[in-house]
């Protein structure tokens, strides 16, 4: 009787505790993995050197968190002071993959972005802010632009990435596109073995500032010839009808408050956008909008609206270029900087050197341009680099120069895509996305 009881009683522990396990949290549609990852939200926020900022409502099965990192402001000499680095952290599963997006700018605070490589491998993903952009400054507010570099931008990716690794262990896949796509290169070439692997988009290698004439080449190129001859035409008409548009110019900007003490007068912005038009006209458009073009004989207010949307006339304002004083400074020193050829322009030009970078910084910012950066990079990349995967619009003249692999790269990838500078994979032919996503999934280790 009393065996018969204890049989008993075990079948019912048994029958509970089965219950109990189907009764503990699982993953639900819509809803994060709380069970392996705690309270996720503490445990970010006892990351050393880390500050919870704030909390916003995501996507479905995501948190979403807007975070600061105290970094040094020289990793070399941390002693001499502080910045704390804006960030957000997009949190799915410590289980999943995490895919850092360096933006190389300022930080954008949308919920809902998830880049595409964090969509793919349905990760967790980071998007940091660059150092002196934005808010991510000294308390000061004054900038050393000494330690405004890529190795010290690279650094405070490393520093963060080792912070994080005690929750997200899994694989990491770093990206960004433009200056971002390049910020995850320049991280690579200092610290290879941070991430698993790096998905560059629309990334420019100007290993050599003075010659700029593949970038010329290729914007000969794109297009039919009567397109390129419309846009060439623009542009002449743009200066001979100089005095109007420059007044038109300089009424909108006292109506809205602009001014161009940086760039030396409106005169001379508009010069510039003229001179930037091309380029800008293929970087962010194709062969669909060169019915757009104003023929010599349009009216003036049609010039005018086509100049301003092409090239964007506010962007040559203080009001715009101050916040990106950091970026032109990075153009001036390290990263380069193309200046087009315009010879059918020759007798319409006032202002030599106008495309020069100098144009768009304060002069109390010093610039001395460092020859060796982008060609130590570049080396890197063909001797050294893995795990790298670099994609491209054909029409971008970012193109023109190119990231090209070597003999030592390894697992790494250049691909095309019939795009702009927004190209994706999803833009590159089905054989060419099948090996990019391939290449992604097996970094992802998924």
């Amino acid at each position: 009787m009393r065996n018969h009881t204890r049989t008993r009683m075990r079948r019912r522990l048994v029958t509970l505790g089965l219950l109990a396990g189907l009764l503990v949290p699982t993953t639900q549609a819509g809803a994060a993995e709380e069970t392996p990852d705690g309270d996720i939200r503490a445990r970010v926020e006892a990351v050393p050197g880390m500050r919870l900022t704030g909390e916003k409502p995501a996507a479905p099965g995501y948190r979403y968190f807007e975070l600061s990192y105290r970094q040094p402001v020289d990793h070399r000499h941390p002693e001499r002071g502080t910045f704390e680095q804006r960030l957000t952290l997009l949190h799915k599963s410590v289980r999943q993959p995490m895919v850092l997006y360096t933006t190389g700018y300022a930080l954008g605070a949308d919920p809902a972005f998830r880049s595409e490589p964090t969509k793919l491998v349905d990760g967790n993903q980071i998007s940091t802010e660059q150092r002196y952009f934005g808010t991510s400054r000294p308390e000061s507010g004054a900038v050393d632009y000494s330690t405004l570099d890529i190795w010290q931008a690279a650094s405070d990716h490393h520093r963060l990435i080792q912070a994080l690794k005690a929750l997200y262990g899994g694989p990491w896949i770093s990206t960004g596109g433009s200056k971002g796509g390049m910020t995850s290169v320049y991280h690579r070439r200092f610290y290879p073995r941070d991430v698993n692997g790096t998905v560059a988009y629309s990334a420019p290698n100007n290993t050599d500032d003075r010659d700029d004439t593949a970038y010329d080449a290729l914007v000969e190129r794109l297009g039919t010839p009567s397109c390129r001859a419309a846009l060439k035409a623009a542009q002449r008409e743009a200066l001979v009808r100089r005095t109007e548009l420059v007044h038109r110019y300089d009424a909108w900007a006292a109506k809205e408050r602009r001014t161009f003490t940086t760039v030396g007068g409106a005169d001379r912005a508009l010069e510039l956008a003229v001179l930037r038009a091309v380029p800008m006209f293929w970087q962010y458009g194709d062969a669909t909008k060169c019915a757009e073009v104003p023929a010599p004989t349009a009216s003036t207010d049609e010039l005018y609206a086509w100049l301003d949307a092409t090239s964007g006339l506010k962007n040559y304002t203080d009001q715009v270029l101050a916040p990106l004083t950091p970026y032109f400074h990075q153009l001036g020193t390290q990263l380069g900087y193309p200046q087009y050829r315009a010879p059918h322009l020759d007798g319409l030009l006032r202002h030599p050197g106008v495309q020069d970078v100098r144009s768009y910084v304060p002069r109390d910012v010093p610039l001395r341009f460092q020859p060796g950066a982008m060609a130590d990079v570049d080396r890197w990349v063909r001797r050294h680099g893995s795990e790298l995967l670099f994609v491209y619009g054909e029409n971008d003249p970012a193109t023109a120069e190119r990231f090209r692999l070597g003999r030592g790269s390894r697992d790494a990838y250049v691909e095309v895509a019939t795009a702009n500078h927004r190209a994706r994979l999803t833009d590159l032919t089905p054989e060419a996305r099948a090996r990019a996503e391939a290449a992604l999934g097996r970094w992802a280790g998924r």
